[in-house]
């Protein structure tokens, strides 16, 4: 739905007003009860859930768009150009940048690429654009022809909840109590609620009615997450992030929000943490090593088991694992190490990734890829073992590392204006053996 000239009109007053007045402009801007729900930013939701928002505004979903994802951004000014400019493509087809879909769901809902010129556009995956999901229709159409993001939905204009306000029954014996047929009823939260349809002043701002519809359905299971999360392929027909059939083939009927929205006081967990996040990382795995002496050599087994429903790595299909072992003397210093460059050169057996190629079977980036190279990733649920031969002369400690790396090393490279934070490997699990003496 395209809005009408009046609201781009209103909202140009809006965010004038604002500077003016030294208000933030996020905050005015999102108090407009003219523009349709998917304009309402996220700052209106945190007048009332705080906690929850602040979660929301440290995870990846609040980071989504080009122009806070650093790496997301790499690849959105290569394929398309600047997202802060009106118009844009994706070069190659010229059409609509399908990433926006899921990057920035708000804009791609109005056909729009400027992600800074409304609030609700430049915060990505926001309260409203999880929360208007009415129902799931699957990611390929009738024709086989995959549906990105918000397309795989059917969209509404009231809020989806788990719950909603299931409170008629209390009504109705309030009611039945009340000498004055339920006119004044005591059982019911009298606190201001835009999710009872009218709009609300609170703390001297005007909150828009939210109209609240309970959607268990979707927001309480995976459906609420695959739009985005299932399967992506490139403009070549190539399979890049594949989240929704791995866990299909894991068989599990454990919903996403399980792992990534646990829930903890009452209230589900919105950092919704992933790839990004090192304490859901370092949960994902357990990692285990044995040693054993056999002479002039010590046999070492490492012992690495995904405990996710899905690959491991999952998602972007530059992300990586790899593991670094090594024998050390009493020094501290290294002896011997299955890798003494990258694993993916040294030991391939140590190095887990989704590869992609090109025409000739050479590694080739996700946008120009022709065909799946090697995929080495632990699948769903798999326990996998690796076998070394160390040689044992004077080595007292065998030590195996784990890393976490959102990008392949060739990539790492490429993009060097990145920070370390994105491009350092991430230590997600240790385990050590110590080497009697004798």
């Amino acid at each position: 739905m395209q809005p009408r000239q009046s609201a781009f009109t209103y909202m140009a007053f809006v965010w004038l007003a604002a500077m003016v007045l030294g208000i933030s402009p996020f905050v005015a801007a999102a108090s407009d009860m003219a523009g349709p729900i998917h304009h309402v930013s996220s700052e209106v939701c945190a007048n009332c859930h705080e906690d929850i928002y602040r979660q929301w505004k440290g995870s990846m979903h609040a980071q989504s768009t080009a122009l806070s994802d650093p790496i997301h951004a790499a690849f959105y000014e290569q394929e398309v150009g600047d997202p802060r400019a009106e118009g844009m493509v994706h070069q190659k087809s010229g059409k609509f940048p399908l990433c926006l879909n899921c990057h920035a769901p708000n804009a791609a809902r109005d056909g729009l690429t400027k992600l800074d010129a409304r609030p609700a556009y430049a915060e990505g995956v926001n309260c409203v654009a999880c929360h208007t999901l009415g129902h799931y229709q699957g990611v390929e159409d009738e024709q086989g022809k995959i549906r990105y993001g918000i397309k795989s939905y059917e969209l509404t204009d009231s809020i989806q909840a788990p719950l909603g306000f299931p409170r008629r029954l209390e009504q109705l014996k309030a009611a039945a109590d009340d000498l004055f047929g339920g006119a004044v009823d005591q059982s019911v939260d009298q606190k201001p609620n835009p999710h009872l349809g009218e709009a609300v002043e609170l703390n001297g701002k005007t909150i828009p009615a939210l109209t609240m519809e309970p959607n268990a359905r979707l927001l309480r299971t995976s459906d609420a997450c695959l739009g985005c999360h299932d399967q992506r392929q490139n403009p070549n027909g190539v399979p890049l992030c594949q989240t929704g059939q791995e866990f299909v083939k894991g068989g599990s009927q454990v919903a996403c929000q399980t792992c990534h929205m646990p829930v903890a006081g009452g209230y589900a967990d919105h950092s919704m943490g992933g790839g990004h996040h090192e304490a859901m990382l370092k949960r994902s795995i357990v990692f285990d090593l044995t040693t054993q002496a056999r002479d002039e050599r010590i046999e070492a087994q490492v012992w690495i088991r995904n405990l996710q429903p899905h690959a491991m790595p999952t998602g972007a299909p530059f992300r990586n694992l790899y593991l670094k072992l090594a024998a050390y003397d009493a020094n501290g210093d290294i002896l011997w190490e299955n890798a003494p460059g990258h694993p993916a050169k040294d030991d391939p057996q140590a190095y887990f990734a989704y590869g992609l190629a090109d025409d000739q079977g050479k590694p080739a980036p996700p946008p120009t890829a022709t065909r799946a190279g090697e995929d080495s990733r632990l699948q769903p649920h798999e326990t996998r073992e690796l076998s070394y031969a160390i040689p044992a002369r004077d080595v007292v400690l065998v030590r195996g590392e784990l890393y976490y790396n959102l990008l392949w090393p060739s990539l790492v490279e490429k993009f060097s204006h990145l920070s370390a934070e994105l491009t350092e490997p991430v230590l997600i699990a240790v385990s050590e053996r110590s080497i009697d003496a004798d």
